[in-house]
Parts: structure tokens; C-alpha cells; sequence
């Protein structure tokens, strides 16, 4: 049996407990008391600070624990009780959320994607097919428009199609979210003209991610234009989603956006996995498409699959007809640089 002590670890970038300045900063705040469900002074400098490097001074902002309960909240919260969300046919809510989103009675509708993206133009062709249709009142009708940044295959969208899908969106009056999750790693990608500022001025809801950035939980929703949905607190206290000790997760943010540190540890991963991808190219392994983020994918026989698992955990995204299998590695704020260098050095 592998003793998975002695493995190097690819599987996920939330592997670690914590950046140490939050450990650090938690152990300073054990015994002092603060005010719950987030009404307390460090979550409310906590918001100042994402409305600052967000540039809505204005902008509701929330803390929840995780990502699934972020999507199934702020989604429920913008859509009618009748309203479905359309997404690429590999979104994370439409695959990895185990219908979390349905449960809450909202139709996930899939679109066909290109490297994880969809197109503005795939909306609006869905759009006019579906107000072109005579009983398309017999069907779940779409209120939202769900996008990642980066995707699930580690691509990212330009600003060209930002504000392209923020066009479509206002023309066939659908809400955009995006879901943040690794929000660090797409803004850290090399050539992304994308900006933090951008993605507030042109989505209705998006959320920073924490849990998968440095964080020992926890991701921020922003909801820039904060008229455009009521009760909020309620609606999150209504989803079971209010955490008594909000502080516990604010702090982490309050840490987290002092001294550039976010981003810092966050541009880290994706140099971790731009290093480790080029390595492996240049030894002939073969990637299922590029990516600029910290998510890398490649293609692997029988062979070297079993020879990379003596040495690393990792996901198997796609077991293939042909016998190969897609491999999924992620590298993070946490990955050090000796361990890619052991890992390539031995496959």
C-alpha cells in the first residue's frame, strides 16, 4: 500500500489548513469576545476592504463558509421561485454540486462550452429559441446567466467576452454571476486583462473566493448594485447558511486583503503551475488543453497513469473509450517548489 504521507499532492488547492498569517491572526482573537452573525467591527472592516479593491463603495457584501452554499443562496436569492440558470454543460453547479441548486427548485440549463466557456452568442441563440417558442411557458424560464473564473478546465474569460455576456445578459434581462471560487488564480493568470474592478462593474453577483485561496474557509459575496435583491441576512439566515461566529470567517478576508496578501499567495499558485506544466511538456507528456491558471489537465496512457500515481494524488477527470485517462493537477498557494521539482524529476 502507498503510504500517501510520502505523496505529492495535486488533488485540489485546499489541501492545507490555512495561509499561517490567519492562523496567526485567529489565535490572537481566541478569547476575545465579538458580536455574532457577522455585526461585529472586523467584518465590517472586512467589507470596507473588498468595497475598496472592488471599487464599489456601495456594494453588499456577505460571508458565507463554502461554495456550493454560496451558489445555492445567492442564486435562490436573484431568482423567481419559477426561474432556471443557464450555464456551460461543465459548470461546477451542473456537475460537482450534487443538484444543490435544483434543490432549491432552479432548473440548471446547460449550454454547449468551448474550454469551459460560454459564449454570448450561445446565449442569446438560447434566448430567441426559447421566447420563439410557443409553449415556452411550460418550461423553466431562464433568469440567470452562471459563469466561473476561472473555469473548471483553468481557462479564463477576456474582457472582450465579459462585457459581451454583461450585453447579452442586459438585453434579454437575465442576472450574470460569477461564481469566484478561484477568483485569485483567474485574476493571477498571465495575459488576463481582467481586473477585480471589471468584474464588479460587469457582473450582478460574483464572490471571492476564500476557501480555495489561503483561507481555512469561507467566500465573500459581493452583489455590487446591493438594491437588486431584498433580505438578504434573511435569505441567508433562511438557507441555514448564517454563521453565529461570522467573524471567524470575516478575519480571514480582513487578513487576506492586508498587504496584497491575496493576491500574492494566489499569483504563487499559478506560477507553481505554469512551472510544473512546462516541465512536464518539455519531458513529452501531452496537455488536453493549455491553461494559464493553477488547474492543468493532460492525457495520460495506462502506463503513465500508474506511474504517476506511485507518486502523487490527483483527480481522474475522464476515463476515455481509448483506455487513456484525462488527469486533473492544481497546484496552489501551498505547493512548494521542491515538490514539483521531485514529482517531474521521477515521471
Amino acid at each position: 500500500m502507498v503510504d500517501k504521507q510520502q505523496l505529492i499532492h495535486f488533488d485540489s488547492d485546499y489541501l492545507c489548513l490555512a495561509h499561517p498569517a490567519i492562523v496567526q491572526r485567529m489565535a490572537e482573537e481566541v478569547l476575545v469576545p465579538h458580536t455574532g452573525y457577522g455585526c461585529d467591527e472586523i467584518s465590517e472592516h472586512a467589507r470596507q476592504r473588498i468595497r475598496e479593491v472592488c471599487g464599489c463603495e456601495t456594494a453588499l457584501v456577505a460571508f458565507l463558509t463554502g461554495g456550493t452554499q454560496t451558489n445555492a443562496v445567492v442564486i435562490d436569492a436573484l431568482l423567481a421561485s419559477y426561474q432556471g440558470v443557464l450555464g456551460a454543460d461543465t459548470a461546477h453547479i451542473g456537475m460537482h454540486e450534487a443538484g444543490a441548486i435544483e434543490a432549491m427548485g432552479h432548473k440548471v440549463i446547460t449550454l454547449p462550452s468551448h474550454e469551459g466557456k460560454i459564449s454570448a452568442e450561445t446565449v442569446d441563440s438560447y434566448m430567441k429559441a426559447f421566447c420563439g417558442d410557443e409553449s415556452w411557458e411550460h418550461c423553466a424560464q431562464p433568469g440567470m446567466v452562471y459563469i466561473t473564473f476561472p473555469t473548471e478546465y483553468g481557462s479564463v474569460y477576456t474582457l472582450s467576452e465579459l462585457e459581451d455576456l454583461h450585453a447579452v445578459c442586459k438585453r434579454h434581462r437575465l442576472w450574470l454571476y460569477l461564481d469566484g471560487a478561484r477568483i485569485g488564480y483567474g485574476l493571477a493568470a498571465a495575459g488576463t486583462d481582467v481586473t477585480l474592478k471589471d468584474i464588479a462593474c460587469l457582473c450582478d453577483a460574483f464572490y471571492i473566493g476564500g476557501t480555495k485561496c489561503g483561507a481555512m474557509f469561507g467566500e465573500a459575496v459581493v452583489i455590487p448594485r446591493a438594491g437588486i435583491v431584498s433580505h438578504f441576512f434573511t435569505q441567508i439566515k433562511r438557507h441555514g447558511a448564517l454563521l453565529a461566529k461570522g467573524w471567524s470567517c470575516s478575519l480571514q478576508f480582513d487578513t487576506l486583503l492586508s498587504d496584497d496578501l491575496y493576491f500574492k499567495i494566489t499569483r504563487y499558485g499559478v506560477e507553481m503551475g505554469q512551472r510544473l506544466k512546462e516541465q512536464l511538456v518539455q519531458k513529452g507528456y501531452r496537455l488536453l488543453q493549455d491553461s494559464p491558471t493553477n488547474l492543468l489537465f493532460f492525457v495520460l496512457d495506462n502506463r503513465q497513469l500508474t506511474q504517476w500515481k506511485r507518486l502523487a494524488t490527483f483527480d481522474i477527470w475522464e476515463k476515455r473509450a481509448d483506455g487513456r485517462a484525462i488527469v486533473r493537477l492544481v497546484t496552489s498557494w501551498s505547493t512548494r517548489e521542491e515538490e514539483i521539482r521531485d514529482f517531474v524529476a521521477q515521471v
